[in-house]
């Protein structure tokens, strides 16, 4: 299932993976672990934060993956499933054949 990801850093947390060299380090595991079709990096609400899209197999992948942004980073994270165009389009045409 498609899935967004979208986590708010702590600010002093974010500030200290700043400096200490975890962030880069983090964000590419992150990466590596999720494969996402998207990723984006944007100030929210005043902190720092990111918002990724990925494909979750299983809802087993969820601890591994929040986990890392509460442990790490004191982020708030929310993970959201979301439809592409096509994804909505393949939605709205099973509505027609029940009805």
């Amino acid at each position: 299932m498609r899935v967004m990801l979208h986590a708010h850093v702590d600010t002093e947390s974010g500030n200290e993976a700043i400096r200490n060299g975890k962030m880069p380090q983090m964000m590419n595991s992150v990466m590596e672990q999720l494969k996402p079709e998207a990723a984006y990096f944007f100030p929210s609400m005043g902190r720092r934060s990111c918002m990724f899209i990925f494909d979750m197999q299983d809802s087993s992948q969820l601890p591994p993956v929040a986990e890392t942004f509460f442990m790490e980073l004191g982020a708030e994270v929310e993970i959201v499933p979301v439809m592409n165009a096509d994804d909505l389009k393949k939605g709205l045409e099973s509505l027609k054949t029940r009805g």
